[in-house]
């Protein structure tokens, strides 16, 4: 299903995606001299940091002839259409309670998008035609969720989908009529199955399989065959299938079997053995690939170092970067989107200053055109710059990070936020954060850092993690302040800390291990009782369990249940002194909300006084804009109230 760019997969409903909020930014002249947080002349409104892109998330139609893109409309984001070479743009969807999760064209015809209710990550698909008319609700079933098998571009009617409607825990693919609704099991998953894929064809040829702590990669040569396994392995090595070659033979794949950095790979599934390594780097896994569709050709391998970085497979894709990259060099560029004969692209610039722009680039003409800046109102001059650091911790690993300094301030003594990552196996990376932004305007430093565990940085990294949470995890976070301290940078008076999901669990950690190290803290989302998380994870994670056991512990067991014990911050509210903020959306399917409730609950049964803001119509972070408003708003007091 992978075109010339991979953008269309849809990222928003991965299960163990990042929280990420749509924001935006603009100035306006309010000052505060009493407070000697900012030098700036100018404090920018919150609101403007805050509020939604004016036009994001561009495509274009596989005929060329329409540009899409996602725009308010009563506050909430919604598709819009307009004809290239036109200034008409109309509004094809009518969503008033939520912005839309994503969307992409199904045909020349047909936009397909996706929504779920109040946060609680229950997708349903709908599909609209591009003037806005014959609406319908292709996945009417309640508490269940879908992920996108293939798009089926050679079959402009039909997409292949997975959805847990037969069976909660578990995805079924269906083939899936976008016009009529109409819907056909195409294999039964038997309960252990948490990923398919089709080749070129469109034909269900291989299938990834969870047993425990073991993951099977399955395959047949054509769909009247079954599945039989060709590699089993300890989910600490695998072998992650992209998609098939232009023969439908062989599998593009990432892997780290016999390595510590993932690699792309080729690999025979008819002799089960790896044929040659296309990519690899010495210092970082490599994990995206990129082909034309039209020319089928590989074209280019993303990677992330302390910034995306690109290798190229095809001289032509490389000449259509150069091109671009001629006028928008001084920004990052992506191609974000092409229409089907690939010669109508749209690319997005974005930098640590800036949201950017979107422009969209005629190869037959050579004319690239700037289509919008995304938020227009945001001033890059008067932006901070996201630095690349590195420390090291008190066992020797290097961590990699970011520091953002206010704009027009000394890097001495100064008031820090710091603010680690959810996940806890993602990673931050270097580009324009619409927080880090706000408390640099604020006058505070913003220290993010990659701690063991996160992805990107090879397999041994990633398992130092391994039964860490709150212990070596947390170290390499006090680790960076004291880095900040030692460099001069932090005022150690006056250090907070932040984090939403696994980062609000890091934030109540902190305070608890380290009383007196922090002014305050803000715990957004995060988990408190190690039992209680484990048992209300969503029923479609349950195949990942026994995994999950052996990263985090095993509630169950002995030894890891004293373990988890010593590491859930709810045991341990009389050692918390720190001024607490909690954040919550009533609706969380990943972090319950009784995490947070029975924080604070322990708390004030302790007389410890802590703000608490939940959100009745929010899941796994604030996504509507007027809850970001009030959070943000809540957040600047507090900060400015234990940091002035």
């Amino acid at each position: 299903m992978n075109n010339f760019t991979t953008t269309q997969v849809w990222a928003v409903i991965v299960m163990l995606s990042l929280l990420v909020s749509a924001c935006g930014g603009t100035k306006t002249s309010k000052t505060d001299s009493n407070a000697n947080i900012s030098t700036n002349d100018e404090l920018i409104s919150i609101r403007d940091f805050f509020k939604n892109p004016s036009k994001t998330s561009y495509q274009i139609s596989p005929d060329g002839q329409y540009f899409s893109f996602l725009a308010p409309h009563e506050d909430r984001l919604n598709v819009h259409v307009q004809k290239i070479g036109t200034d008409e743009i109309q509004r094809i969807t009518n969503e008033s309670e939520r912005d839309l999760a994503g969307y992409f064209w199904a045909n020349n015809n047909r936009i397909l998008y996706v929504k779920d209710d109040g946060g609680n990550e229950n997708y349903k698909l709908l599909a609209v035609d591009k003037d806005g008319k014959n609406l319908k609700d292709l996945t009417p079933f309640d508490s269940t969720t879908l992920q996108l098998i293939d798009d089926l571009e050679s079959l402009p009617n039909e997409i292949i989908i997975g959805i847990n409607k037969r069976n909660k825990q578990v995805f079924d693919p269906y083939r899936l009529n976008i016009e009529t609704g109409d819907m056909t099991m195409i294999a039964e998953n038997p309960g252990n199955i948490t990923g398919w894929m089709t080749d070129h064809a469109g034909k269900l040829r291989v299938a990834m399989v969870m047993d425990g702590v073991n993951s099977s990669l399955l395959y047949r040569s054509t769909e009247k065959e079954t599945f039989k396994p060709i590699l089993t392995t300890n989910f600490k090595e695998r072998l992650s299938p992209l998609f098939f070659d232009f023969d439908n033979e062989k599998l593009y794949a990432t892997s780290n079997i016999g390595r510590d950095k993932s690699a792309i790979v080729l690999y025979d599934p008819a002799s089960a053995k790896e044929v040659e390594v296309l990519y690899e780097h010495p210092e970082v896994d490599v994990s995206a690939l990129a082909y034309s569709r039209k020319r089928k050709k590989l074209t280019t391998v993303t990677y992330t170092t302390d910034k995306r970085q690109r290798h190229f497979f095809d001289k032509d894709a490389e000449a259509l970067y150069a091109r671009i990259d001629k006028e928008l060099g001084d920004y990052e560029t992506v191609i974000v989107d092409a229409d089907k004969d690939e010669n109508k692209f749209l690319v997005r610039t974005y930098s640590d200053r800036s949201r950017g722009a979107y422009y969209f680039y005629d190869r037959d003409t050579d004319v690239l055109q700037k289509l919008v800046d995304v938020s227009p109102w945001i001033d890059e001059a008067k932006m901070a710059s996201m630095k690349p650091i590195q420390y090291k911790t008190r066992d020797g690993l290097t961590i990699n990070g970011y520091l953002t300094l206010p704009v027009g301030v000394a890097p001495k003594n100064l008031p820090v936020v710091i603010n680690p990552h959810g996940g806890p196996w993602a990673r931050d990376n270097w580009g324009y954060n619409p927080e880090v932004q706000f408390l640099a305007n604020r006058g505070y430093a913003v220290l993010q850092m990659n701690f063991r565990g996160s992805v990107g940085y090879g397999r041994k990294f990633w398992e130092a993690s391994f039964k860490q949470w709150g212990l070596s995890m947390q170290d390499d976070i006090s680790d960076g302040v004291d880095w900040l301290v030692k460099e001069g940078i932090a005022n150690p008076d006056k250090i907070a800390i932040y984090g939403a999901s696994y980062g609000g669990y890091a934030t109540l950690m902190g305070i608890i291990k380290e009383p007196k190290r922090y002014a305050c803290a803000i715990d957004y989302v995060g988990v408190s009782n190690m039992f209680t998380f484990m048992q209300t994870i969503p029923p479609y994670w349950e195949p990942m369990r026994q995994m999950f056991y052996e990263m985090v512990g095993n509630p169950a067991g002995d030894k890891d249940s004293v373990a988890l014990a010593q590491v859930s911050p709810v045991f341990f509210a009389n050692k918390i002194q720190t001024p607490l903020f909690v954040a919550q959306g009533a609706n969380d399917p990943r972090v319950n909300k009784a995490e947070s409730d029975q924080m604070v609950a322990a708390l004030e049964k302790q007389g410890v006084k802590v703000e608490y803001m939940v959100k009745n119509n929010e899941g796994h972070g604030f996504r509507n804009e007027e809850n970001r408003f009030e959070f943000y708003d809540k957040m600047e007091a507090f900060l400015l109230t234990y940091l002035k």
